[in-house]
Parts: structure tokens; C-alpha cells; sequence
């Protein structure tokens, strides 16, 4: 079966092919050149670029997969959660493809895209797992007892880590997108420079990263940093400890979730999971006997593929969509 993924969730305009799990093509186009000067995605601008877009990067994962519009046998597509307008873009031109190719149509959830990208590798555990996704709109932990049945454990409560990351390096002055300007300064310093919390937030499984990133602009007001013209060498230290911080929390909430299910196997997933530092952390817990999988780092970050494989798999168990599929910004798992 050929499927045709299209996720217009956020900034990222993407398009893939797949022939069954295997990826023919996966094109990205980014928009972080566009937003990065205003620190953070701009919705109204990302979802002009979609529009501007989208053609061109579908018939170019088309043309790299070497296949046509009329071999393709399901159009999947993201509706939600993400930001409204571009779900939009994405929803509104995967229908119309589906209209006009006659070919049938599946949405899926962001979530269970990020969920469902591991099945794009040859390594990936056999159901049950639980999953961690960690990006920049989402820091959630869910048990996986098959395609479609999810349970969540626990949620942010406010920050996801992306989103912590971004305004952590915006108050360093860093640059936009913060996860890779954090994650290079933090190799250059020193982790325990200063002691940031770690907000494990005892007897649940839920995050909350609000108070980190206060506590990182706290620590530059009284280090006397009030004009935003921080040193390099105040910047690789905080990077260090800011990061230490977030992976000691994350890696002690897979060791809580796998204690509280019983259940050794865990995917890392989303934007963050391309994190070299968490990966390293991660990986050893094989020594406590838990098997840890990462998606690529190219299948961690927004992307079609991850879309095409989740609509497969729900295509497989006999769900399709209609024209009446809707964007939707908030959309639970």
C-alpha cells in the first residue's frame, strides 16, 4: 500500500510517501529561518507559508518517491492538536486531494504520529510500551496496549520542555530554536555551576517546567543580568545546569512509570528526543533493565512520515475519515 502523510501541525510543512512502514520519500520544509528573528512561531505567518508551500513539497515527495497522485492508495493527514490555522492549510488540501483522486482519507492526532514514528525503524518493541514525547508543544507519558488504545499516565502542567527550552535560551540571548543553541553552549560548561530545582513534582507522573525557567531568570537577575547582555561563559554554565536539570527530571519519571506499570519498555519521542544528551542519559538505563528505543532524530522532529505510518496502521483496522474532518488545535489522545 502506498500512502501519502501530510502535517501542517505547527511551523513545518511536510510531506511523505510510504510503502507500507518503509519510507520512499519525507520531505520538511522549515520555517525556522522566517520565525527565528521573532523568537518563537508566528501563527498567522506560518499558515500563509503552508499555503505557499504545501503543492510544491507534496509533488516534490512524490517525485522523490518516483510515484504519482494516482498510484497513491491513502492520503493520512494531521488534524490536530497544533496551532488552527495551519491544521487548516493541511486538512483542507489532503481533502481535496482525496476528493479528487478518489483515494480515501485518514486524520490523525499529532500525538500518535510522534507515537508511531518508532514503527518507521527497524528496532521497536512489541505492544505494551510506554512512550515519553517531549517537544516543543507537548511533555506526556502514555502506556501503548495497542494501535488506537492509549492510556495517559501524566501530562505538563503548564511548560512543555521545547517551550522551556526556547524562552530559557530567549533569556540568554541565544537565538530561536533554543533546544540546539542549549544543547551546544551546554557541552562547553559546567552542569553543577549552578544548582538549578528539579521539579519532580513526588507521587505523580506529571511535569511542570514553569518554575525552572523562572528560577534560570531569577539566577540572571542576581548574577546582576537585567539588560539581556549576558556573558558567554554565564551562558554555557546556565545551558549546563538547565539541561542537567530537565533529563534528571524526564529519566526520573520513565523510572516512576516503569515501577508503576510494570512495563521495561519505553519510547522516547518528539522534537527533544533528538537530544544528544538525553539519548546518552536514556540509553543507560539498560543497565537497570530497561529497554529504551529513539525514533531517528530526523523522525523525532515534525515530519510527514510519522503521519503516514499512524494512518496506516488505522487504516488497517478498518477507520477512514470523511469530508466532514475538521482542524482541530485541541485534540486529546
Amino acid at each position: 500500500m502506498l500512502i501519502l502523510g501530510i502535517d501542517t501541525s505547527c511551523d513545518d510543512t511536510s510531506a511523505s510517501v510510504l510503502e507500507n512502514r518503509k519510507i520512499l520519500s519525507n520531505i520538511v520544509s522549515s520555517q525556522i529561518k522566517i520565525h527565528s528573528k521573532y523568537g518563537g512561531v508566528v501563527p498567522e505567518i506560518a499558515s500563509r507559508k503552508h499555503i505557499e508551500w504545501i503543492w510544491d513539497v507534496t509533488e516534490k515527495a512524490l517525485t522523490v518517491a518516483e510515484k504519482s497522485l494516482d498510484s497513491i492508495d491513502l492520503v493520512a493527514v494531521c488534524h490536530g492538536p497544533g496551532l488552527i490555522g495551519s491544521l487548516l492549510v493541511g486538512v483542507c488540501f489532503a481533502k481535496a486531494l482525496s476528493y479528487a483522486s478518489g483515494k480515501p482519507i485518514v486524520g490523525v492526532n499529532h500525538l500518535e504520529g510522534h507515537i508511531h514514528a518508532i514503527f518507521l525503524e527497524e528496532s521497536y518493541p512489541q505492544f505494551p510500551f510506554l512512550t515519553l514525547i517531549v517537544s516543543g508543544g507537548h511533555t506526556c507519558l502514555y502506556r501503548v496496549d495497542d494501535i488506537g488504545s492509549y492510556k495517559e499516565l501524566g501530562k505538563t502542567r503548564d511548560d512543555a520542555v521545547g517551550e522551556a527550552y526556547d524562552k530559557v535560551a530567549k533569556m540568554l540571548g541565544i537565538g530561536y530554536p533554543g533546544g540546539p543553541a542549549i544543547e551546544r553552549l551546554a557541552i562547553e560548561g559546567d552542569p553543577e555551576k549552578f544548582n538549578l530545582p528539579r521539579p519532580y513534582l513526588p507521587k505523580n507522573l506529571d511535569f511542570s517546567f514553569s518554575g525552572l525557567k523562572t528560577a534560570v531568570k531569577v539566577l540572571l537577575k542576581n548574577l546582576g543580568f537585567n539588560d539581556g547582555s549576558v556573558s558567554h561563559e554565564i551562558k554555557k554554565h546556565i545551558s549546563a545546569s538547565f539541561q542537567t536539570s530537565v533529563i534528571d527530571v524526564l529519566i526520573e519519571k520513565i523510572k516512576w512509570a516503569v515501577n508503576a506499570e510494570n512495563l521495561p519498555k519505553v519510547v522516547i519521542t518528539g522534537g527533544v528526543a533528538a537530544n544528544t544528551e538525553l539519548r546518552r542519559r536514556a540509553i543507560t538505563l539498560k543497565d537497570e533493565g530497561i529497554d529504551v528505543y529513539f525514533p531517528s532524530k530526523a523522525l523525532c522532529t515534525d515530519n510527514a512520515a510519522m503521519i503516514a505510518v499512524a494512518g496506516y496502521h488505522r487504516f488497517l483496522k478498518g477507520e477512514s475519515s470523511d469530508f466532514f474532518l475538521n482542524a482541530r488545535a485541541y485534540l486529546p489522545l
